[in-house]
């Protein structure tokens, strides 16, 4: 997977798009190009990745934040993992009865500028009734406190869904604003490559600014389920077509 993301950055043109992908600024986010990404191979850069000319301070390779949000389905090295056994035989003992895939991520976390990502639960993108998101994170480099490792608050699965994450016509929102978190209650997730997170969508968590020389890469999956449970239509994900389900029990 990371040989042919190297393939897919070195033929990607950057003057194509500068979408820049941040979880702090919505505005961003509203542009065509973040909703297209359902069905597509898109790139988003950094939020320091620009100079204020406008244009990139480092290499492209360096410059991205990450890659979405359909891999899984249009790239046969990341298409080969999603639908693998082993992912099917874990979403089989979670109790799943016919999951999908909604999206996937590459995540780069950039050496030196490799941004945060503020904390946050996956229900709130990913919303169904009852809610049924799990998010599957895959280290595929060693991941640890200096390199912006995932963070996150034990048992804050337990306590419910704060906010929800909205499309209407004017673009998206959260419906209301994010609680203030006590960041001791955060506890660090360190893992070598190879690792798989699974992340009850719930689960508060978040990542650090990446302060090291080191890249940390991931792919991420969000997987909901398609039986007993309705999708909510005004998440921000609206397919033209119907996802693949990973098996049907």
């Amino acid at each position: 997977m990371m040989q042919r993301m190297e393939q897919l950055v070195d033929e990607f043109d950057p003057s194509s798009t500068a979408s820049i992908f941040s979880t702090k600024n919505q505005q961003k986010l509203t542009d065509d190009y973040f909703f297209d990404s359902v069905e597509r191979i898109s790139f988003f850069f950094e939020e320091k990745a620009f100079g204020d000319d406008g244009k990139l301070k480092q290499p492209k390779q360096l410059s991205l934040n990450k890659v979405g949000h359909a891999l899984h389905e249009i790239e046969p090295a990341f298409k080969k993992f999603s639908s693998s056994e082993k992912v099917s035989s874990l979403m089989h003992s979670l109790g799943y009865k016919r999951p999908v895939v909604m999206q996937s991520m590459y995540i780069f976390k950039q050496p030196g500028i490799g941004g945060e990502v503020v904390p946050h639960q996956d229900n709130s993108f990913l919303y169904t009734e009852p809610q049924t998101c799990t998010g599957l994170w895959l280290a595929l480099e060693d991941a640890n406190i200096l390199n912006g490792c995932l963070w996150a608050i034990p048992g804050s699965h337990k306590n419910g869904l704060v906010r929800r994450f909205l499309r209407d016509k004017d673009g998206v929102k959260f419906d209301r604003p994010s609680p203030s978190y006590d960041q001791k209650d955060f506890v660090p997730i360190e893992v070598k490559a190879g690792s798989l997170v699974v992340i009850h969508g719930d689960l508060i968590h978040q990542s650090f600014e990446n302060q090291s020389q080191k890249s940390r890469h991931a792919y991420s999956l969000h997987v909901v389920d398609t039986v007993g449970c309705k999708w909510a239509p005004e998440n921000w994900i609206r397919r033209k077509v119907e996802p693949e389900p990973l098996f049907v029990s």
